[in-house]
C-alpha cells in the first residue's frame, strides 16, 4: 500500500508527498536530525490529508496532481471544508 499525503505546519504551509509508510514518513519530516529535506526547519508538521493506493505509480501521480493548480484548489476546498465543519461543535 502506498499513500499520497499532505502535511501542514503551524504557518499553514502545505507539503505534498508520497510514501509506503505514512507514520514513519511523518516522524522523519518532524525529526531534528537525520532527515535533510525542505520540511526539516519548517515544522512541526501534522498530516491533514492522505489517500491510499495499490501502487507507487498511482500515489506519485496523485502527489503530482496535488501540486497542480487544480490540485491546490481541491486541497483548499477539502481542507477548509473540513475545518469549517468543526466550527461550533
Amino acid at each position: 500500500m502506498y499513500f499520497a499525503y499532505v502535511l501542514e505546519n503551524s504557518n499553514g504551509l502545505l507539503y505534498k508527498g508520497h510514501t509506503s509508510d505514512l507514520e514513519k514518513r511523518l516522524l522523519e519530516h518532524n525529526a531534528d536530525d537525520g532527515f535533510d529535506s525542505y520540511t526539516k526547519r519548517r515544522g512541526p508538521w501534522k498530516e491533514v490529508h492522505s489517500e491510499a493506493f495499490r501502487t507507487r505509480k498511482e500515489a506519485k501521480a496523485r502527489e503530482m496532481f496535488f501540486k497542480t493548480g487544480k490540485g491546490r484548489d481541491y486541497l483548499k476546498e477539502i481542507l477548509i471544508g473540513g475545518r469549517m465543519s468543526h466550527v461550533g461543535q
